[in-house]
Parts: structure tokens; sequence; C-alpha cells
């Protein structure tokens, strides 16, 4: 049974929200404090976190970074700030997802079965498993869904490893914005295509050696992105 926690400072919503888990067959833990929501992410197997931005004890922008120091867990936002640049800044600072208040119920259901699809070990076909992607200093074993650089274990989010195998696994294609999101997002995603330039960023700020002169991920102006050295499969 897969563990999400939810995290609002709203009781009328965690109700809402657990309930709704509870009948889809997960299992909800609940916080009304990033602190917490702290202590219960150090003591039970969390598989997604659904997060507010608005919180009493420090912002759900801070606990995000708080997070993403100690997981990888896949985070889909629950906020009321609509406004492109709020979304924007909670991508950068690690989210996978958003959904805007007030939202329904069953839309939010969706959201988390397609992410937690996506952080499955799969990623779709079997044969896609037992391989490794392996460029320069970088590789990616796909069946443990681990990521290294010159041996060292990189802590990517779901969605930088899912951006980082779909680049990867075409090297020579070159990804428009809207195929990367195709390829990471649930056809439902109404995500911006800045959202996709967040998560490059982040992406080469953890595989490169220098992200500002990018060996592996590369900007094709006015077209999109594509990888941008020779795979070995």
């Amino acid at each position: 049974m897969n563990t999400v926690l939810v995290v609002d400072d709203e009781p009328k919503i965690l109700d809402i929200v657990r309930s709704y888990l509870e009948k889809n067959g997960y299992r909800a833990l609940c916080a009304g404090t990033g602190k917490e929501a702290m202590t219960l992410l150090k003591s039970h197997t969390v598989s997604l976190i659904l997060l507010d931005l608005m919180l009493p004890d420090f912002t759900g922008e801070e606990l995000c970074r708080k997070v993403r120091a100690v997981s990888d867990v896949h985070i889909i936002m629950m906020t009321a700030k609509v406004d492109e640049e709020s979304i924007i800044r909670g991508l950068n600072l690690g989210a996978d997802d958003y959904v805007t208040k007030p939202f329904s119920p069953r839309q939010l259901m969706a959201r988390v079965a397609a992410a937690l699809r996506r952080s499955g070990t799969g990623g779709g076909a079997e044969a896609q498993k037992n391989r490794i992607l392996s460029a320069g200093d970088l590789a990616v074993d796909q069946e443990n869904r681990r990521v290294s650089r010159n041996g060292e274990d990189l802590a990517l989010t779901p969605n930088e490893y899912k951006i980082l195998t779909l680049l990867m696994s075409s090297p020579r294609k070159i990804f428009t914005r809207e195929e990367i999101l195709s390829g990471v997002k649930s056809d439902e995603y109404d995500g911006f295509d800045r959202a996709v330039d967040s998560h490059i960023k982040n992406l080469r700020q953890k595989i490169e050696a220098d992200s500002k002169s990018p060996r592996y991920i590369l900007t094709v102006y006015g077209m999109g992105y594509r990888f941008g050295e020779e795979v070995i499969q």
C-alpha cells in the first residue's frame, strides 16, 4: 500500500483528501505544520507528498527545500497561488507537479495515481528494465532507478529522472518542450513550458560539471533540448 503524506493547515481539506485517498486504496498521513510533516517523513516510508504552500510555521517552499535535502519523494504542490511565478518558484525548489485550489478531489486522485505510476520501477515496457544508459561519467541504472556521476549517486526528483532518461534514450533527437511535458506528465497536466526549463536547470546543476557550459543536456535555441553525448545502452 502506497503511503501519501498530506500537509495542509486546513482540517477540512485534510479530512476530504484523507477520505479520498483511503477510498482509493492509499494509506494517508496528515500534518498541519511543516514540523509535523518532517517528523512523519522521518518515521514513515512515504511514496508521495501533497503539500500546501501556506503553512503556519514555515512556507511550503521552505518545507519543499527541507524535504529535498533528505528525500527524492514525489511532491505535488496544492496552492491557491495561481500566478506563473509562484508555480515556477515551487518547481525550482524541487516540486514535481501542482494543483490549484479549489481543486476537484477526483482530479487530485488522478494526479496522485499518475505520479505513482511514473515513479514506479517500470517506466513502461519490460524491455526497459535491466538496461544501463551511460555517457561519459554519467550512468543511469533503469532497473533500480539510480543515477550516478563518477560512481557517486545523484539525488534526482522523479521528473528530473524522467527527463534525463527520455533525452538519453534518443540522444540525437531534439525534444520540444511539449514532447518533454508529454513524456513526463500525464495527459491532464496543464504545465507551462517554463516548467520544463526549471527542471532542466535543476537537472544540469546535478549532472553537469559546469551547469553554465553543459556537456550532457544541450539547448537547441528555438526548438528545445537534446542530449549532447554518445550514449552506450
